[in-house]
């Protein structure tokens, strides 16, 4: 999603600017409108001109979303109303974004707005995925079913992440420390050597000399040294952010063999996953894969996903252009065609979606398995050199000594 600076007026006549998160300028326009805002100007914020938003409350996590869809399940079922379902989460939520976003959506309830065009005026809190979901189910007379099924969905989702998270602990530990023996070495350990050094009145061997400039480096221009490295940081996540780097991010996650089995697992599980919750709600299968596209983070995945919607329009089968793009595994593409020849598309991409999420645990798995050994050697080739420059200078004096 991107984020749109507006100016509109008001159902007051009130002149009104501010910013909002969606998936394009026309779906950002609608939500405006669908909150009875006359909009005069909206554009795409640029990190140039993007409102800077300072708060230390987090955005509800697919954890959050997903009690929220169970208690609202369980006391639905129990005969309270929605406005009162709505009142009693929004007093014990403790996320207060997701509090405020549910007190808004009870207000605009209480107006007689369906529940789903309640979530829809919120969607940095509640997805596109969430709001379609409860609208067919509302139109379906299912909306419990439907809140279960979005359960589920967060609930997988808030596990694959957990997963990656986990992953990722230790190469961040070790790289930490990594960066921090290197900085002890130059700041502190080198600088105690460096007289003994000159006193030893000896050529230093090549690795030695390297490391003391780099000491006198860091030591002399640390004050350059730091915001150069925090502009280069922020260059990167900059460029990451836009299209170019987005599809240069996705490009070698698929290309490096290291990360490659974890992403197609993931893309194929969320995919699986998110159609199933969708079909089973009762939504056509082109606005389903739709909205499935919408939730690869991917850009590969996600503009495979988008053709694939295309052709399902034309009278393609689902299977078809998920075998053509050539980045999903024959496994996904050939169940789906089954589930169409048989009639139980739904049914095979539930069990689909079981598969891929054991096989992303598998993958994450085998991920940290690769990780910690490759890790290992780079701190060890580190802190070998350092020590090497520390070391060669008296190795090079003993033997001269010997040699008298």
């Amino acid at each position: 999603m991107a984020d749109f600076g507006y100016e509109a007026i008001t159902k007051d006549g009130k002149a009104l600017k501010g910013s909002i998160e969606a998936e394009s300028i026309e779906a950002a326009t609608a939500l405006l409108k669908a909150k009875g805002y006359i909009v005069t100007d909206i554009n795409e914020q640029s990190i140039l001109n993007k409102d800077i938003n300072i708060s230390f409350d987090k955005k509800p996590t697919p954890r959050d979303l997903a009690v929220f869809c169970n208690q609202f399940v369980s006391m639905s079922r129990a005969g309270v109303s929605i406005i009162e379902c709505l009142k009693l989460l929004q007093e014990q939520t403790e996320n207060k974004p997701l509090a405020q976003a549910i007190r808004e959506v009870r207000a605009e309830v209480e107006k007689g707005e369906t529940l789903a065009n309640g979530l829809a005026q919120h969607p940095k809190i509640f997805s596109g995925l969430m709001v379609t979901t409860v609208n067919a189910g509302e139109q379906s007379g299912s909306l419990e079913v439907s809140l279960e099924r979005m359960a589920a969905q967060y609930e997988k989702s808030a596990k694959t992440a957990s997963l990656i998270k986990k992953a990722m602990i230790y190469p961040i530990v070790l790289a930490i420390v990594a960066v921090a023996v290197v900085i002890v070495f130059l700041v502190k350990v080198i600088p105690s050597y460096t007289d003994m050094f000159d006193d030893l009145g000896t050529e230093l061997p090549a690795i030695t000399k390297a490391v003391v400039s780099m000491s006198d480096f860091v030591m002399n221009y640390w004050f350059i040294l730091i915001p150069v490295i925090a502009g280069i940081v922020f260059a990167i996540k900059s460029y990451l952010a836009t299209p170019t780097g987005k599809r240069l991010k996705s490009t070698l996650a698929l290309k490096l063999k290291i990360t490659k089995d974890l992403t197609t697992k993931s893309a194929c599980s969320q995919l699986a996953r998110t159609l199933s919750t969708l079909l089973s709600a009762g939504v056509p299968l082109v606005e389903a894969v739709d909205i499935a596209g919408d939730t690869m983070q991917n850009v590969l995945f996600h503009d495979a996903v988008k053709y694939a919607k295309d052709e399902v329009i034309k009278g393609v089968p689902l299977s078809q252009p998920l075998e053509e793009s050539g980045i999903f595994p024959p496994m996904l593409y050939h169940m789906v065609r089954i589930g169409e020849e048989a009639g139980n598309t739904e049914e095979m991409l539930n069990k689909l979606a079981d598969y891929y999420d054991e096989e992303v645990e598998i993958a994450v798995q085998g991920l940290m398995a690769a990780m910690e050994p490759m890790i290992i050697v780079v701190l060890a080739v580190v802190v070998g050199v350092l020590i090497a420059a520390v070391m060669s200078p008296m190795l090079t004096m003993y033997q001269a000594l010997d040699n008298l």
